[in-house]
């Protein structure tokens, strides 16, 4: 059964929404409670466990493997959130941004915002791509290659202006953040972004097509639903739609009625 690349597809989905509210989750209990350290220390074995899935996988060139290489380039991605998420990994500049400051300033400190968290994202993706090297099997590289292009892609769009900016799951220790968000109806960069993905989803999706092999094939499945998937949240930033309701309703019903307010009681 999970042979099938449409299989494949549909475990990425999965992951891609479990993953996502699991760590919205654990941020908003650590927020709660302030305590993003234990948070993120409480997580590591999860970044150890993607570190040692990532290395075996990529010795072996099974079915498995593939699926192992792709959870634990999550596991290794999902960390490195949550610890951004959670304060602990963000930048040096965690002041609101200021009005009326020219573009270059604006953007060095919106830079400051997020620089560590770059950092350590492009230090995992360079140590993927130095432990792959000559491997068979790279699907965790490249499923944390596709991660790391959407987010950036994603950053830059944010601060250069987009329709829908959801800030309704930001932490306190990142309330400074979307100050350096721009709304806008469309920026020149998201033509550029939504084609790119576009592109490289309809090459993963060649690749399917043409794998020799089924873990070949199911490999380049999860790249390309999750490539469409990073498609699908960069049009969420576009078109208003409640896309905010696929994780809502995973948080703690006390929480729920803190955010939406007193009418939600009634």
């Amino acid at each position: 059964m999970f042979a099938s690349p449409w299989i494949a597809g549909l475990v990425a989905l999965f992951a891609w929404w479990f993953s996502t509210g699991v760590i919205l989750v654990v941020v908003r209990r650590a927020d709660s409670v302030q305590a993003p350290m234990w948070a993120v220390l409480g997580m590591l074995p999860l970044m150890v466990l993607g570190c040692v899935g990532a290395w075996v996988s990529m010795a072996d060139a099974g079915l498995g493997a593939t699926y192992v290489g792709f959870v634990s380039a999550l596991a290794i991605w999902g960390w490195i959130e949550l610890a951004f998420l959670t304060g602990v990994i963000t930048g040096p500049n965690r002041m609101r941004a200021r009005a009326n400051v020219p573009e270059w300033e604006r953007f060095i400190r919106a830079w400051g915002t997020v620089a560590y968290h770059e950092m350590t994202l492009t230090a995992a993706l360079i140590a993927l791509a130095i432990a792959s090297h000559g491997a068979v099997n790279r699907f965790a590289l490249w499923t944390f290659g596709v991660l790391y292009a959407a987010r950036i892609s994603a950053k830059l769009n944010l601060y250069l202006g987009v329709r829908k900016v959801n800030t309704e799951f930001i932490p306190r220790a990142l309330d400074h953040l979307p100050s350096h968000f721009r709304e806008a109806r469309i920026n020149w960069l998201f033509p550029t972004s939504v084609t790119l993905l576009s592109f490289a989803t309809a090459c993963w999706m060649e690749r399917v097509a043409h794998a020799e092999t089924a873990p070949e094939a199911v490999g380049f499945a999860l790249l390309a639903a999750l490539t469409a998937l990073a498609l699908l949240e960069h049009w969420f930033m576009v078109v208003r739609l409640p896309d905010e309701k696929l994780w809502r309703w995973m948080l703690p019903q006390n929480e729920r009625l803190l955010e939406e307010g007193p009418d939600a009681i009634r």
